[in-house]
């Protein structure tokens, strides 16, 4: 039979403290335990399917489990990361032909050097972003700026005049 709670206030009054903590010391351990046994039984259910790829008609183990969840983590955040690269690289793309379209037709407006000048921006905020292993030298459309308009606006007085 199960020892009666009141008796067991009274008998933890009577202890010192570090009594307490050795009577103590193996229900705290054995709820730790419980708790990773639980955890682990939730990655399982949760990466059923990938244990079916891995190790079909299997028993798994703990370390099994932790496995194969680490190999799986590591897999969806390689995948994350080139569709970063992938949506990064678009972005550029697209930046760099709005650029050379806004830049290419004359007279410009000074909306035209107003959006130039904000692509330019939005570009060199891009490659700060990028790793540096991704940047090559010159990426930047700004190099497709041609000639400044013969009446320079306020925004367009920023811009460096090129000859071509």
């Amino acid at each position: 039979m199960a020892p009666n709670n009141t008796l067991m206030i009274h008998m933890d009054e009577k202890l010192l403290p570090k009594e307490k903590n050795k009577l103590r010391k193996p229900v705290v351990e054995k709820m730790r335990r419980d708790r990773i046994n639980s955890s682990i039984e939730q990655l399982k259910v949760l990466l059923e399917k990938e244990f079916q790829r891995h190790q079909p008609n299997s028993k798994l183990e703990k370390a099994d489990v932790l496995e194969v969840a680490v190999s799986y983590l590591k897999q969806q955040t390689q995948a994350a990361t080139a569709h970063w690269q992938d949506f990064n690289s678009g972005y550029l793309r697209c930046l760099k032909e709005a650029m050379h379209f806004l830049s290419y037709y004359e007279p410009r407006k000074e909306t035209q050097a107003q959006l130039l000048k904000h692509f330019c921006k939005a570009q060199t905020g891009a490659d700060i972003t990028r790793s540096p292993a991704t940047r090559s030298a010159p990426r930047s459309p700004c190099v497709f700026a041609r000639k400044q308009p013969a009446q320079k606006t306020a925004a367009a007085a920023h811009m460096i005049w090129r000859p071509w």
